[in-house]
């Protein structure tokens, strides 16, 4: 009996001992996931009084324009907060971001907050700190006591093309993004409705609770619309890749072309252009024609050529992310929705950036540029930290054809479908674009206008891409804003 208690007492020894090992083990494991994973969060969440104190040892840096005007203006409040003000209000919202103590970071103010938050004045090169200690401006600079300021991020926005953007937008829902060709810089970003970032706290409610309107949602990146016609760029691009003669070859035009008895796709308004060459189907932007091109390509080949222009693929960006573009696989008896991925319908769906990237591509010779929102980073004294490179993201059309894409996007607007007179005196090139939808009840409703393009034709200096929600026929509303935004452009 003795030796059977001693065993039951040992076992039930190493039974709590396992057990005690076990809660160790669970206690160590949480210790440690909670300082890797949730401390972080937990220690930047808005509410962390702690962390808003340390932050706030910190005036948050300046976010410029592209030629140094002040776009933020930050003051200390109390021992906790500060007061960020955006000089532009609801004009750069949607580009920038906002910082606030109650609701967080978003946009670039997101992005970039180490480097707003991040005094670089002790660490400035050797020469800079000899030609400090010369002109005996050390302790001027590096002073004891001196208030410590966050770092300035200068944008590649330009104020007066922002400005221009958005009141040409005037009160239409819808975006405008003009990007430098040769670049990759974000001149401007336009999303409408917009807000004040000014008083989040007195419109947080309506405008997180607007579902119609969605003012919070930045159209540029994050809108995905069907680009309608402005999609037969990339079209164009795949039949000069893969249908050899097609400059040559004449299409019979007589309207519509007839699937079955339910299926059909026709031309604007059932014009009949007769026989057509692929210059002349360009400027006309005969559906018939590019319906015609996407049934003998095929969908492998047009989607093969979509992704080479980044659908279905992330964009690289700095300073923002792009919503991935989409173009659908069909099977090959799905002549209907082949035929209408020619003309940009069936199920694809691209935002403004993307659009303005692929006018952007083929203003740039094939070569597509990383699209960025930041040109370099500097001290609180605008001394120069760093630069950000302007970088290209692919070959994406060769050459010889992104010159005839260009040749046929210029006889939209001396002769095609661009908008008389909208464009006078900015030698631009485009595409008109009317990509009809349904509404949120499955309705028709009334298309919506676009236009990409860029300006100057011979040696282009900017590219555009505008979307009016609604906005009817591409040659209307679109059109003549992007002319105005263009004229704007390329006067400076």
């Amino acid at each position: 009996m003795k030796n059977h208690s001693k065993d039951e007492i040992f076992k039930n020894i190493r039974n709590i001992l396992v057990i005690f090992l076990l809660c160790f083990l669970g206690l160590i494991t949480y210790i440690a996931y909670f300082t890797a994973i949730k401390a972080p969060d937990i220690a930047s969440m808005p509410e962390n009084k702690r962390m808003q104190a340390k932050r706030n040892e910190v005036l948050r840096g300046t976010i410029y324009d592209r030629n140094m005007e002040n776009l933020t203006k930050s003051e200390k409040g109390n021992a906790t907060t500060q007061v960020r003000e955006y000089t532009g209000g609801a004009m750069f919202v949607h580009a920038l971001g906002y910082s606030d103590i109650t609701y967080g970071l978003t946009g670039l103010e997101k992005e970039y907050d180490e480097e707003l938050m991040s005094d670089s004045r002790l660490s400035v090169d050797y020469e800079a700190l000899k030609s400090y200690f010369k002109n005996r401006e050390f302790m001027k600079i590096f002073g004891k006591g001196k208030e410590k300021v966050g770092n300035g991020v200068v944008t590649t926005l330009d104020y007066n093309i922002q400005k221009t953007a958005y009141d040409v937008l005037g009160n239409e829902k819808g975006s405008i993004v003009v990007l430098n060709v040769k670049t990759g810089e974000v001149l401007a970003m336009v999303s409408k409705p917009a807000y004040d970032p000014n008083d989040l706290r007195g419109i947080w409610d309506s405008i997180a609770k607007d579902e119609e309107n969605t003012p919070m949602i930045n159209r540029a990146v994050a809108g995905l619309y069907a680009p309608g016609s402005t999609f037969k760029v990339v079209t164009t691009a795949s039949a000069l890749e893969n249908l050899q003669g097609v400059t040559k070859r004449v299409f019979k035009d007589e309207g519509k072309i007839v699937f079955n008895s339910k299926d059909s796709l026709s031309n604007l308004n059932n014009v009949a252009f007769g026989d057509l060459k692929l210059d002349s189907a360009f400027r006309h932007s005969s559906n018939v024609v590019f319906g015609t091109l996407a049934l003998d390509l095929g969908n492998t080949k047009l989607k093969d050529s979509a992704e080479k222009f980044y659908f279905n693929k992330s964009i690289p960006a700095d300073g923002f992310i792009i919503n991935k573009g989409r173009f659908p696989e069909l099977k090959k008896d799905e002549k209907g929705n082949i035929a209408q991925t020619g003309i940009g319908q069936s199920s694809i769906l691209a935002s403004p950036m993307q659009m303005a990237l692929i006018a952007s591509t083929i203003g740039n010779n094939g070569v597509m540029m990383k699209p960025h929102l930041v040109k370099g980073i500097v001290t609180p004294e605008g001394a120069k930290i760093r630069d950000i490179e302007n970088k290209s993201i692919s070959n994406t059309v060769s050459k010889e054809n992104a010159q005839i894409i260009k040749d046929y996007m210029r006889s939209v607007i001396t002769g095609g479908t661009g908008g008389p007179g909208a464009f006078d005196g900015t030698n631009a090139a485009g595409k008109t674009g009317t990509a009809d939808y349904k509404d949120k009840n499955g309705n028709d409703a009334a298309p919506h206008s676009w236009f990409i393009g860029f300006g100057p034709y011979e040696d282009p200096e900017v590219a555009i891409a505008v979307i009016v929600e609604g906005g009817g026929a591409g040659g209307g509303k679109a059109a003549k804003a992007a002319g105005k935004v263009l004229k704007a452009a390329l006067s400076k």
